[in-house]
């Protein structure tokens, strides 16, 4: 938002000019000086309290006059001031979000021409042997056996992002790789780590970004309201929101409604007296944070019984992990070896770089297009049964599961996306095939979030 020194400053400067002007020019005088304003809105009020006269003289452009530029400048002062109350109350101020998806675009677009330019055959070279087996010794190296699991989706949903097809054996699309991804348990687990941190980079503390240059929108300490705002300019597009708190958002008074369609990528329109936001679908992905503090596993059902938070776990893949013993052993080792300067990220930057060419190429990037072709992976009834045996496992000791059977879902998109780490591997068919370790991994997610949900009143048999 801009200072009220600004916006004076600019309001001044516009009475102390001629008594005519452009509505370029008024356009322009703002934007030069950040203030993000519906100038159209407050010169109709002037024109109704005649202040500000449209005269014919245009040419396809309006030109008005200030018939009383000393009582103006009051009154511009007034409306500014009023309207940023009003905003600021309401909708919240309006960010130059279309800069921002520029930004981020470019980025994207350099790391791109820099691995064609200068890494191309290393970066193939290294997708022939790459898998999510290797990628989760890695992490395993960094953080341990408790860690690395968070960390592993986090990059997971990042190869996801590319929203590459699912092809029934039939042949018929039935999804894609997207997905939703939400770490929910006490602050100090690790989960910002997974998700921000390890995906951005954090330079203060010597980690490197390892996730998807350009298409991770970190949205920490923007209100619910703002979002909703900002959203608009992302239609069409597939990008990744990061949000620390998300518990915030879904407790801010009327937003679970129009957050579970952003969610289900429907068409969303708020509406409040101050104005209405939308209509517009919004076709990108949240990694959150839901904070909130457990005393053990079997307070999950104690939490999701929150019709805000049954909201979100029924909608993002969600990895829940109390503070036990061992994870905060882990949690304070891992922090202790990064502070001590003992963690080796090695593999981040070639990392990125598969995982950009990967994205580049599952999207149909005009720069890859010629040379790559767009291969969706293939679902196979294996994996399903793979899955079930587990779920029939836990059935058997209970009689009234609490977990749900869109969980499998999501373990399925899990394996889809591990599978976009063999693209360079294998043979090079037409589709991906969803092998036996993504399909470990997925049975393993599965697995360990049943567990979860049912805590300790119905532990799944071995």
């Amino acid at each position: 938002m801009v200072a009220d020194s600004d916006r004076r400053r600019t309001v001044r400067g516009l009475a102390a000019q001629p008594a005519r002007f452009r509505l370029s020019e008024f356009r322009t005088r703002l934007l030069r000086d950040r203030v993000f304003e519906d100038s159209s809105r407050l010169l109709t009020r002037l024109k109704r309290r005649g202040l500000l006269i449209e005269l014919p003289e245009g040419r396809g452009e309006k030109v008005y006059q200030v018939p009383y530029p000393e009582e103006l400048r009051q009154l511009l002062l007034d409306e500014v001031e009023r309207s940023e109350a009003v905003e600021t109350s309401a909708l919240g101020p309006v960010p130059d979000e279309r800069a921002e998806i520029r930004a981020m675009d470019g980025e994207f677009l350099d790391r791109l021409r820099e691995v064609l330019r200068d890494r191309l055959d290393a970066t193939i070279e290294f997708g022939k042997s790459f898998t999510v087996q290797k990628l989760a010794a890695y992490l395993k190296g960094l953080f341990g056996e408790e860690l690395y699991f968070d960390s592993l989706i986090s990059l997971l949903q990042q190869y996801a992002l590319a929203d590459a097809p699912l092809l029934a054996p039939t042949g018929r699309p039935t999804g894609t790789t997207g997905f939703h991804l939400a770490l929910f348990g006490p602050p100090g687990t690790g989960k910002t780590f997974s998700i921000d941190d390890l995906i951005r980079g954090n330079p203060r503390s010597g980690v490197p970004p390892h996730g998807l240059p350009g298409r991770n929108r970190y949205c920490g300490g923007i209100t619910p309201v703002q979002f909703l705002r900002v959203g608009a300019a992302y239609t069409g597009r597939t990008f990744n929101f990061i949000v620390p708190e998300f518990n915030d958002w879904f407790k801010y008074r009327g937003m679970v409604e129009p957050l579970k369609l952003v969610m289900e990528q429907r068409e969303v329109k708020w509406e409040t007296t101050f104005g209405t936001v939308g209509p517009y679908t919004f076709h990108s992905f949240f990694s959150v944070n839901y904070n909130v503090r457990t005393a053990g596993a079997q307070d999950y059902w104690t939490t999701i019984a929150d019709p805000n938070f049954a909201a979100l776990e029924d909608r993002m893949l969600l990895r829940f992990h109390p503070m036990t013993r061992a994870r905060f052993r882990a949690v304070e080792s891992a922090a202790e070896r990064l502070e001590l300067g003992e963690l080796d990220f090695a593999l981040s930057e070639k990392l990125r770089d598969h995982l950009t060419l990967v994205y580049a190429i599952e999207t149909g990037h005009p720069l890859v297009a010629a040379k790559f072709r767009l291969r969706p992976v293939r679902l196979e009834r294996a994996l399903y049964e793979k899955l079930r045996e587990v779920s029939e496992r836990a059935l058997r000791v209970t009689d009234f599961p609490k977990f749900s059977p869109r969980l499998k879902s999501r373990a399925v998109r899990l394996a889809a996306a591990a599978s976009l780490l063999t693209y360079f591997g294998g043979p090079t068919a037409e589709t991906i095939r969803i092998g036996s370790e993504e399909s470990e991994f997925a049975r393993r997610f599965y697995e360990e979030e049943i567990h979860a949900r049912e805590g300790r009143h119905g532990r799944t048999a071995g």
